[in-house]
């Protein structure tokens, strides 16, 4: 079983996935996606969102990085895939998926469910530009705003070259309502493909893991929110270990509230610890105790003083 840490615009950075692979056995990391609009676009895109490819696509701890690409340009799309094969990335990703009004308003993402026959032809031109020997994924949902078409668009998806496909299993619309997930849609998708699929959605925890699993026949999963809320979620899934105590999750925040960001505008490190607690605060009752204490805090400095000393104190 593989598993894959998802790409979450604004949220899974470099940063993160530097952090999030060095205690955790991560098969695999996409990277948040590179936005194609209409040219090919400079190297230095890419390395900024993706800077593992100085390390030949790896991150510090040995865990391969695939760059992820969004856009609706089949040609542009080809073009940027080949650059981005050659600056090292480990195979390509398509995203068809990501439900940001922003990207579906510039039909990119998700707005693509809508239309199988370019989703098809995106994905073959990738595949003609990286050739036969390189890995192409496809990230997708169950359709826009129905689940009817859910088969239709990962045919698109096969039949455009693709080596494998992430679903997730919720349409546009459902957003990440957890009433809405449809693993057995996931399944149905498993049974028509012959490329392997990956599950992804509302796995949290071993139990969830293990029924996602059972329900879809998948053999691999991605995770995202829950690569959050339990930062040591692939070793919870492979090696049915606990989650991190508090006191680890402390020490943590207190590492990322350090992390040298040179495009860091002042605001980054208040901004994406306190986003980390909100995630946290889904398992862990002392985020919330720890999000009142530093939510006050308007310079990096403060915060970075108020974790280091939550940290002795534990």
């Amino acid at each position: 079983m593989r598993i894959i840490l998802a790409p979450m615009q604004g949220v899974l950075d470099p940063f993160m996935r530097q952090l999030l692979t060095a205690f955790n056995s991560y098969d695999l990391c996409v990277s948040e996606f590179v936005r194609v609009v209409n040219q090919c676009l400079p190297k230095k895109v890419y390395y900024r969102l993706c800077p593992e490819l100085y390390q030949q696509g790896y991150t510090d701890s040995g865990t391969p990085v695939r760059v992820q690409l969004l856009g609706q340009s089949p040609e542009w799309l080809a073009e940027n895939a080949q650059l981005a094969i050659e600056l090292g990335s480990h195979g390509i990703d398509f995203n068809c998926g990501c439900p940001s009004k922003t990207v579906n308003g510039s039909c990119g993402g998700a707005s693509l469910l809508k239309q199988p026959e370019l989703i098809y032809r995106a994905t073959k031109a990738i595949r003609d530009a990286i050739g036969a020997d390189e890995t192409l994924s496809v990230k997708i949902r169950l359709g826009w705003s129905e689940k009817t078409f859910a088969i239709d668009i990962a045919d698109a998806v096969q039949q455009g070259g693709a080596d494998e496909i992430a679903v997730h299993g919720r349409t546009k619309i459902d957003g990440y309502r957890a009433d809405r997930i449809d693993w057995e849609k996931i399944g149905e998708i498993r049974q028509a493909l012959s490329i392997p699929v990956i599950a992804n959605g509302e796995i949290f925890s071993w139990q969830d893991a293990q029924t996602c699993l059972a329900v879809t026949g998948c053999d691999d999963l991605m995770v995202a929110r829950g690569a959050l809320q339990i930062p040591n979620l692939s070793e919870v899934i492979k090696h049915q270990v606990e989650p991190l105590a508090w006191s680890k999750i402390v020490m943590l925040l207190a590492a990322y509230s350090h992390v040298d960001n040179q495009w860091d505008s002042g605001f980054y490190h208040l901004a994406r610890i306190k986003q980390w607690l909100r995630f946290l605060l889904k398992y862990y009752t002392e985020a919330e105790i720890l999000f009142e204490k530093i939510k006050g805090c308007t310079t990096t400095e403060a915060l970075q003083m108020m974790l280091d000393r939550e940290k002795n104190e534990i």
